[in-house]
């Protein structure tokens, strides 16, 4: 299916800005007001083109060319995934806003420019998704989705603004199920293309901070989060699980909606002088870290995990 498609691109290029971004997050960011560096703007500006036109490159040339072509067009996919694909767009625009603010403090930017523009820059770089999928009559432009978008990217910028920082953080984690091997086109074939198509694998948190809303006196770590997640299992189709797949029958598998409370840690509030370190937790900050957690679902209602992933 060409969302899970696309949304596996976006991980990776997730990734690529990850680990291409190192000067950004490596270095310490700028004070509140203005003071930018041009070069280091430009090399921003032109990091950031560079990648929105490679990627619009790869997704028409890799998918879009010669499919049939509409006029602009919107459908409803909101029951795709008992909505967990929803939450993977949230959690993408929420984490490249983040990294797209990361990049424009560096440059200079005071804390609310770059909140405000590195919010438009993670949700237009999940837009360019739906405009491209709103001219092909094969598929069509989700409200949904931009909801989702929108809602990760705002919910980045609101705290930068209030705050200035992120006391709600989304996160995202994987953990491997057998499920994908009953629908490998659509779920994934082999390890990595699991762990970006595989929603039954898949969980996505909102992780908050305790210390943040605490007195500046108090004593509790600064580091120590609790979250709640949210994830689906038996999901072998798109909207409904089919009977067989190429001739081959499928066995039933109940589609259910499972909630998790769980701790986790922000690593962006661990204090270190190494720039390494720094870099690497930054890198990690939009991973949930394994913990003990508690689970419920309709079917199985409370499951205690010593270790959920």
């Amino acid at each position: 299916m060409m969302k899970v498609k696309i949304q596996s691109l976006f991980f990776i290029l997730l990734i690529i800005l990850t680990f291409g971004s190192k000067p950004v997050l490596g270095q310490s960011l700028k004070t509140d007001n203005d003071s930018i560096d041009r070069k280091r703007l430009n090399t921003v500006i032109y990091t950031s083109a560079g990648l929105y036109t490679a990627t619009l490159t790869v997704l028409y040339f890799g998918w879009y060319k010669g499919t049939p072509m509409s006029s602009f067009h919107f459908i409803n996919d909101n029951e795709n995934f008992l909505q967990a694909d929803k939450m993977g767009h949230a959690v993408t625009a929420y984490t490249f806003s983040g990294y797209a603010n990361n990049w424009l403090r560096w440059a200079g930017l005071s804390n609310n420019k770059a909140a405000i523009y590195g919010s438009l820059m993670g949700f237009g770089s999940m837009t360019v998704i739906e405009i491209l999928d709103g001219f092909s009559a094969e598929y069509g432009a989700s409200w949904g989705d931009l909801v989702a978008n929108g809602t990760g990217s705002l919910l980045f910028a609101s705290q930068q603004l209030i705050w200035k920082e992120q006391r709600f953080r989304l996160k995202f984690s994987y953990h491997p199920t057998s499920l994908a091997d009953y629908n490998p086109e659509l779920l994934g074939e082999n390890g990595l293309q699991k762990a970006l198509k595989d929603y039954n694998g898949q969980t996505f948190w909102l992780s908050a901070n305790i210390n943040s809303f605490l007195k500046r006196e108090s004593k509790f770590p600064p580091w120590i989060n609790v979250a709640v997640g949210y994830g689906g299992r038996g999901l072998i189709g798109v909207k409904s699980n089919p009977t067989e797949i190429d001739g081959v029958p499928i066995p039933h598998f109940d589609r259910v909606r499972h909630y998790y409370a769980s701790m986790d840690i922000d690593w962006t509030k661990i204090k270190t002088n190494s720039k390494f370190l720094k870099f690497t937790f930054k890198t990690l900050s939009f991973i949930k870290l394994p913990f003990p957690t508690l689970e419920y679902n309709k079917k199985d209602e409370f499951v205690f995990h010593w270790l959920y992933f």
